[in-house]
């Protein structure tokens, strides 16, 4: 990045082919939406290479890459002003089943519980979704997530603390409303 903010602006082909899968998988999970992803992650690139003067070399990349995803991401929101709900199924998680077939119940089950994940993931109030996705999924630190939402590493801790307490109780409530399918 310290070469495209000093005039190198090809070498932001690199980076985009580094890190468009992971922030792909970000905004998916935010949003619900692949086409959304797909947008957010052109306009993500598009103001880095806007913006590039304002990487600091002491910063980390993806520290400065989630911050301008999460103000792309803000900005989208706020002009539809509702967000997109994730549909249950509906979101590729990414996690491959292990090599070992088991046995089609214990698939079904399985499914059926990634399903009701996803949606109390999509209940959750955005900024909760957020720091979720943030620390569990992209695997940010505490310290990159307080950057990234210009907080304390304490006030990060709490929120995904309250975070992980709400999406228990909301996937707690789905599987007692469904508990067929479990």
């Amino acid at each position: 990045m310290l070469s495209v903010r000093d005039g190198e602006v090809e070498n932001l082909g690199v980076l985009y082919e580094r890190h468009r899968g992971p922030l792909f998988n970000f905004f998916v999970r935010l949003t619900g939406s692949t086409q959304a992803g797909e947008d957010l992650v052109h306009d993500v690139f598009l103001r880095m290479l806007k913006y590039r003067h304002t990487f600091e070399a002491r910063k980390r990349f993806t520290t400065w890459m989630y911050q301008v995803a999460r103000n792309a991401h803000f900005d989208s929101w706020r002009k539809r002003q509702h967000e997109v709900p994730l549909e249950a199924g509906g979101v590729d998680t990414g996690e491959a089943l292990p090599s070992q077939e088991p046995a089609p119940d214990a698939r079904l089950a399985h499914s059926q519980e990634i399903a009701l994940l996803q949606e109390a993931l999509a209940g959750l109030p955005v900024e909760s979704r957020e720091v979720l996705v943030l620390s569990r999924f992209q695997h940010l630190k505490y310290e990159e997530i307080a950057t990234v939402l210009d907080c304390g590493v304490g006030a990060v801790k709490m929120r995904v603390y309250r975070a992980l307490k709400e999406l228990r109780e909301r996937f707690t409530l789905l599987a007692q409303r469904r508990p067929d399918e479990l």
